[in-house]
C-alpha cells in the first residue's frame, strides 16, 4: 500500500507555523524589543543597521532572549539559513546576524521564510524528501531532507511557545 508522507509531516509544520503566526498579530515594536530581564539578548544598532546578539558556542546557560532575537533566530538563523544548500535560494535578504530593528518587517520576513521552506520542501516530492541531504551539510549530509523539516517543525513549535510567552509577560507586566 502507498502511502504519502508529505500530508502527515507538513500536518506538523503547518500547525506549528498557524500558532506562531497567530501570535504575531499586533505585535509593536515595543513587545518586539522588549528585555524581560537585564542581560537578555537581542538586536542592536550596529553601524547603519541592525545585528543580533549571538556567541557560538552558545554560553550555559544561554541568555533569555527578546522576540526580536527569536524572529531573527527563526527567519534568518534557522529557515532561511536551511535553504542555503537546497535547489532554491535564500529568500531572506539580510545575512548573518544582520536583522531588523522593527518589527513589522522582521514578521513580513520570517513569513517569507517560513512559506519558502515549506514550499521547497514540499516541491522535493515524495521521493525527494526522502533523498539525503548531500555534502553541503557536513555531519547532516546523508539525513533525509524530511529529518530537516521535522528539526525545523521543532524549532518553529519550541520557539514560537516562547515568543508567545514573551507576549504574555509583556502584557502582564505592569499588573
Amino acid at each position: 500500500m502507498d502511502r504519502a508522507v508529505l500530508p502527515l509531516i507538513f500536518a506538523g509544520y503547518d500547525d506549528a507555523w498557524n500558532r506562531l503566526d497567530a501570535r504575531l498579530t499586533g505585535l509593536t515594536d515595543d513587545e518586539y524589543l522588549w528585555e524581560p530581564v537585564d542581560g537578555a539578548w537581542s538586536v542592536r544598532p550596529v553601524g547603519d543597521g541592525w545585528e543580533a546578539e549571538r556567541e557560538i558556542p552558545d554560553p550555559e546557560p544561554a541568555p533569555v532572549t527578546t522576540i526580536a532575537w527569536r524572529l531573527w533566530h527563526l527567519a534568518s538563523d534557522c529557515l532561511a539559513d536551511y535553504l542555503h544548500a537546497s535547489p532554491v535560494p535564500r529568500p531572506v535578504a539580510v545575512l548573518g546576524r544582520a536583522w531588523h530593528g522593527t518589527s513589522a518587517p522582521a514578521v513580513a520576513d520570517l513569513r517569507l521564510a517560513a512559506a519558502a521552506f515549506r514550499d521547497t520542501m514540499e516541491g522535493l516530492g515524495e521521493d525527494g524528501i526522502w533523498e539525503p541531504m548531500g555534502p553541503r551539510w557536513g555531519p547532516f549530509a546523508e539525513s533525509p531532507w524530511a529529518a530537516l523539516v521535522v528539526h525545523a517543525t521543532d524549532e518553529l513549535a519550541h520557539h514560537g511557545a516562547e515568543i508567545a510567552l514573551l507576549r504574555d509577560l509583556y502584557r502582564w507586566r505592569a499588573r
